[in-house]
């Protein structure tokens, strides 16, 4: 028997954020946004050191910070699956075609379809942005998603971007590389 693991408030800020404009079905309600969240606890001040050896906090040690996201970047994998990723050769466990959205619909399709990829445990994904018209730069979802995913909350779930082979919509699309759960079993 599996046990079910709880769902921690980022999630349920994530999921809020993608289901902010879904209407709920008839005779059901949705859970609102806490109105007032508690406030952030106050950082302790740091001990002054008289010693060389580190003072035990009974903090955990703050986590790196992760290397900025920049489509084409692959310094987050190994060589060989960098150069199958750039190739278009990795199979593509999803989809998403954000065609005819807006950006706020499109934003939350995103997220949301990530966030499901990640935790299904898929590794590459396909994000379908078209090429856009309307502006020399192409356009607006084709700059914009590249900076959402390179975003909290999608940026821990995110290893690299990379523009799509032609076979797959060239500059109108991206795969994405998403990273390993690793507390699944």
């Amino acid at each position: 028997m599996r046990r079910r693991r709880s769902v921690s408030e980022g999630e349920k800020r994530l999921w809020r954020l993608a289901m902010r404009d879904a209407e709920p079905l008839p005779g059901r309600a949705f859970e609102p946004e806490p109105s007032e969240l508690p406030p952030p606890a106050e950082p302790e001040p740091e001990p002054v050191k008289t010693s060389l050896a580190p003072a035990p906090t009974g903090r955990p040690a703050p986590r790196p910070s992760l290397p900025p996201l920049t489509p084409g970047s692959t310094a987050n994998i190994d060589r060989r699956t960098a150069e199958r990723f750039r190739r278009g050769d990795l199979v593509l466990d999803g989809r998403i075609d954000l065609h005819g959205m807006t950006q706020a619909q499109a934003h939350t399709a995103l997220a949301s379809f990530v966030l499901r990829s990640w935790n299904e445990g898929r590794r590459c994904i396909l994000v379908i942005t078209g090429k856009g018209s309307y502006s020399a730069q192409g356009g607006v979802l084709r700059q914009a998603v590249p900076r959402w995913l390179a975003e909290a909350p999608l940026r821990p779930m995110v290893l690299a971007v990379q523009t799509a082979q032609l076979r797959d919509g060239g500059d109108g699309a991206l795969y994405v590389l998403i990273k390993r759960r690793r507390d699944r079993k």
